[in-house]
């Protein structure tokens, strides 16, 4: 297995998603990641998700889906004991990934420039919701929050309905992929730079995805604007109404659109003047779109995809969560990982990997979410605490 990050420890200050997901990714690629809680309750998510009885046991959904692989231990570090635990640790490590937010390290005395002193290579990677400077940097942010203010949600949604917020948590997903993004290329770089100090936004990361719709407003003067399931550079292009469902098209050439007409049995739609060039379909999209739907009308989603993807046209269905995990193109690929009897849930769980694979194998890590503080004995002893200075540490609550 391909694990380029094999040697490379990187310890997880994080809670919820964005940050767990940045130290996600980073596992799957063969860190030894080891995340490092509040003694009471650690990472909020541990509480969070769909199964009530999992959030009593401190294993939540939310906490399992983003927490495979990793080891779990337990510091205080407003605990002088704790400081230098931690401060032992961050000796060990390569990277660092918090998203507190800014400053709270820094009175902590756990903070970039203190913690260079312990390990002058390290790479520190700090997650907030504005970034470490600005306006708005002492302020909390959360997913929704973001993608308000991003102004993702005012190009989400229909005319009719808009602003909506996207069906997931986006904006942290983001910030989390940028982070790990960003860490694999500072340590790719750091024999030459030594420590480095990364600045993740969520604000930012988010709006750096939205480079077409930002672009058309910064260099065309065009502003964004919510457009349902149409395709704001092509026509037809969208979502369309068939016989028993709905069915994605995305017509984006001139002969794809020729291809569409040819298929629903309506060729004449390609010679009619509203129709015939680009501009002209985005300007009678809604004329277009309800000759197609009325054409489709007669058969199923499945005839119609088949059909569309055989002329060249690409096309699919519209699924729920659960009709794409059991689509043999997603199942047959290894995105999805079991762990037998997870520690702390009772049960067998199955969680998402990673997107993509290397030298044909999906990434994944061998060991289930841990649970609360599983790891601290082990992870200790690796910094040479005897089985004595660990009870006294436990017992003085520094853990």
């Amino acid at each position: 297995m391909f694990r380029p990050l094999q040697d490379i420890r990187v310890l997880d200050l994080t809670n919820v998603l964005a940050g767990p997901f940045a130290c996600h990714q980073l596992a799957h690629m063969g860190a030894d990641v080891i995340k490092v809680e509040a003694r009471q309750g650690g990472d909020l998510a541990r509480q969070l998700g769909a199964d009530a009885d999992l959030n009593r046991a401190l294993m939540g959904v939310s906490f399992l889906a983003q927490n495979p692989g990793k080891r779990s231990i337990t510091i205080d570090l407003k605990h002088p004991d704790g400081k230098e635990v931690f401060r032992r640790l961050v000796a060990s490590a390569d990277v660092l990934v918090e998203n507190f937010r800014p400053g709270v390290m820094d009175r902590l005395g756990l903070g970039y420039r203190t913690l260079l002193e312990v390990h002058p290579k390290l790479v520190y990677c700090a997650i907030s919701g504005f970034g470490q400077d600005g306006p708005l940097r002492d302020l909390p942010a959360y997913d929704q929050i973001i993608q308000g203010m991003s102004g993702l949600m005012s190009i989400t949604g229909a005319p009719e309905n808009a602003p909506y917020r996207v069906g997931y948590p986006v904006a942290d997903t983001i910030g989390g992929l940028t982070a790990a993004f960003a860490i694999s290329s500072a340590l790719a770089a750091r024999e030459r730079t030594g420590g480095t100090f990364i600045d993740v936004s969520m604000l930012e990361a988010v709006m750096a995805t939205m480079g077409w719709a930002v672009s058309n407003h910064l260099i065309a003067g065009r502003e964004p604007r919510p457009m349902g399931n149409d395709n704001v550079t092509a026509s037809p292009s969208g979502t369309f109404r068939t016989g028993d469902g709905l069915i994605n098209i995305a017509a984006n050439k001139q002969e794809q659109f020729e291809a569409v007409c040819a298929v629903v049995g309506r060729p004449a739609l390609a010679a009619d003047p509203r129709f015939a060039e680009r501009q002209g379909r985005l300007q009678h999209r809604a004329e277009l779109k309800a000759a197609l739907e009325d054409a489709m009308a007669s058969g199923t989603t499945d005839d119609w995809w088949r059909r569309f993807n055989a002329a060249g046209v690409p096309a699919g269905p519209v699924y729920t969560v659960a009709q794409a995990l059991d689509h043999p193109q997603v199942a047959g690929r290894g995105m999805v990982g079991t762990f037998a009897d997870a520690p702390g849930v009772g049960r067998d769980i199955r969680v998402i990997r990673t997107g993509f694979k290397i030298d044909g194998r999906a990434p994944e890590v061998s060991a289930p979410p841990p649970t609360l503080g599983q790891h601290s004995d082990e992870i200790l002893a690796e910094l040479g605490y005897s089985p004595q200075a660990i009870d006294a540490l436990r017992s003085d609550h520094a853990l």
